[in-house]
């Protein structure tokens, strides 16, 4: 189930979700290099689906939040 925010970032791990769609990749590239630039204290993880047009797989989803504190998720076209 969907967290409430972040209270704070420090130590933080996000996940950086691409669902590959076009423009995607571009959008979590700038993401997360503000995030490394302003946020030194957060850690960031790349994840992508295999295709926008499906669910996200099952076993994507448990890692992604086993092993993230938050998650953006690239929409871009």
């Amino acid at each position: 189930p969907p967290r409430g925010r972040l209270g704070e970032l420090d130590g933080a791990v996000i996940g950086l979700l691409d669902i590959s769609k076009h423009g995607g990749s571009i959008l979590l590239d700038h993401v997360e290099r503000r995030l490394t630039r302003d946020a030194p204290m957060v850690q960031c993880r790349r994840f992508r689906k295999a295709t926008f047009s499906r669910p996200m797989p099952p076993n994507l989803a448990a890692e992604i939040g086993s092993a993230c504190t938050a998650v953006v998720a690239a929409l871009a076209d």
